[in-house]
C-alpha cells in the first residue's frame, strides 16, 4: 500500500524450526518482540537477502526484492537498506570516518560532505579519525548507526543494536533512534527480545513466538489488549485467569473465575457468548490496593486479600496477594504510594479489579489440548 517501505511475507523450513511471518513497515518503528530463538533475527536477515525464504515475496520501498515465485532474489548490496547486527562489525583497521565512507557513492566532494552530515547527526565528529576499539561501546553504536545511515537507504534494519550498552547509554541512543527516525523519514526495523525497549521506542510491536507472528499491532494494543494468553504472558502481564463467561450484555461481560465473578469491559471486536472459556488478564501496576470494605456495592471486583510475598525493586515493590481466586494476585506499586498506604505494616487489603482494566480474551488451549474448566465442581 501507500507508504510502506517494507512488505515482508516469507516462509521457510531450518530443521526442526518452521517460520512464517508476514508483517509491513511504513514510516515508523516497528518493534520484532520475542523470545531468542522466536525468528526475529531471521526476519531481517531474510528482509536484508543475507538468507533466502523458500516462499513469500519481499518489497522494499516499492522494489521487488524476494519473490520465491517469480525467481526474483537481490543480493543484498542491491536492496535499499541499512542493516546493523548485535555484533556491529566495523572495520578494526579502519577511522570512524572510514568505516561511515566505505559504501558511500557519488562524487568525492558530495560524499565528503554527507560524511560530515552524518557525523554530525550522530554527535562523533570529534572521533572522526579514531579506531573502533579506541571507543566506547556507545560510540561504536553511533559510529555502526552512521554507517547504516549512509547507504541513504529508506529501510533501517536493527538487531539487538543496544543489548550490549549499560541502561543509561541505551536510554540515550534509544532517544537518538527516535529522532533520527523523524528527520530521516527513514523506516525502522528494530528487533529486541526487552519489553521496555519494545514499549519505548516502537510505533506498532509484532510479538514473535516459535517462527510465527502472534500480534502485529499498535504499541498500546499490544500491552493493553494482547491477542492471546500467550502474548499477554510475552509482554509480562502478571495476572492471567482462566474463566467462563457467565452473562454478556453490549458492554459489559460476567465472568466467573476461581470462586469469584467478576466484571469486565468487553473485548473491541468479537464479544464472547455466555458459557464460552476465556482467559482473563490484568497488568499487575493496574491492580489496587484498597482499604474498601470487600462487599462495598459501589465498586465491583472486589476481593479480600492478603499479602504473602514481597519484592522491592528500586523505586516500586511487587507484591503478591492471596485471595478467593485459584492463584495469587501479583500488584505493583510505586514506592510513594507504597509509603502513604502504610503496606509494609498491613498484611490484609482489598484488591480491586477495575472492569476498564480486565482484559478479555479467547481461553487458549492448554498443553493438554484442551482449554481447561474455569471451575472444578
Amino acid at each position: 500500500g501507500a507508504g510502506v517501505t517494507l512488505a515482508f511475507a516469507a516462509r521457510a523450513r531450518l530443521g526442526a524450526f518452521a517460520y512464517d511471518a508476514a508483517f509491513e513497515a511504513g514510516r515508523e518503528i516497528v518493534a520484532l518482540f520475542g523470545h531468542s530463538g522466536a525468528g526475529k533475527s531471521l526476519t531481517l536477515q531474510f528482509a536484508a537477502g543475507l538468507l533466502r525464504p523458500a516462499q513469500g515475496r519481499i518489497v522494499i520501498d516499492g522494489e521487488t526484492v524476494f519473490d520465491a515465485r517469480a525467481g526474483v532474489d537481490l543480493p543484498p548490496q542491491r536492496r535499499a537498506i541499512g542493516y546493523v547486527v548485535q555484533d556491529l562489525a566495523l572495520f578494526p583497521h579502519l577511522s570512524v570516518a572510514a568505516n561511515v565512507a566505505f559504501g558511500m557513492s557519488g562524487t568525492r566532494a558530495r560524499r565528503e560532505r554527507r560524511l560530515g552530515e552524518l557525523l554530525d547527526l550522530l554527535r562523533i565528529a570529534d572521533l572522526r579519525d579514531r579506531a573502533p576499539r579506541s571507543l566506547s561501546g556507545g560510540q561504536q553504536q553511533r559510529v555502526a548507526l552512521a554507517r547504516a545511515l549512509a547507504r541513504e537507504a529508506p529501510l533501517l534494519l536493527l538487531d539487538e543494536p543496544f543489548s550490549a550498552l549499560d541502561e543509561s547509554l541505551r536510554a540515550e541512543l534509544r532517544r537518538e533512534l527516535v529522532r533520527l527516525r523523524r528527520e530521516l523519514a527513514l523506516s525502522v526495523v528494530f528487533v529486541t527480545h526487552d519489553l521496555r525497549e519494545a514499549h519505548l521506542v516502537a510505533d506498532r510491536v509484532a510479538v514473535f513466538d516459535a517462527g510465527r507472528v502472534l500480534q502485529f499491532d499498535a504499541r498500546e494494543r499490544v500491552f493493553r489488549h494482547p491477542a492471546s494468553r500467550r502474548v499477554a504472558e510475552l509482554t509480562g502481564v502478571a495476572n492471567i485467569l482462566r474463566g467462563r463467561v457467565a452473562a454478556a450484555d453490549a458492554d459489559t461481560l460476567t465472568v466467573e473465575t476461581g470462586g469469584a465473578r467478576l466484571r469486565a469491559v468487553a473485548p473491541p471486536g468479537r464479544r464472547p457468548a455466555a458459557g464460552e472459556a476465556v482467559d482473563v488478564a490484568i497488568r499487575a501496576e493496574r491492580v489496587n490496593l484498597r482499604r474498601l470494605d470487600a462487599d462495598d456495592p459501589d465498586h465491583p471486583n472486589l476481593l479480600e486479600a492478603a499479602v504473602v510475598e514481597e519484592f522491592p525493586y528500586g523505586a516500586s515493590h511487587t507484591l503478591r496477594l492471596a485471595c478467593a481466586l485459584d492463584q495469587p494476585i501479583e500488584v505493583e506499586l510505586a514506592a510513594r504510594p507504597y509509603e502513604v498506604l502504610g503496606v509494609a505494616a498491613r498484611k490484609a487489603w482489598t484488591l480491586e479489579l477495575p472492569p476498564e482494566d480486565l482484559h478479555v480474551m479467547p481461553a487458549e488451549a492448554d498443553a493438554g489440548g484442551d482449554a481447561a474448566p474455569a471451575t472444578t465442581a
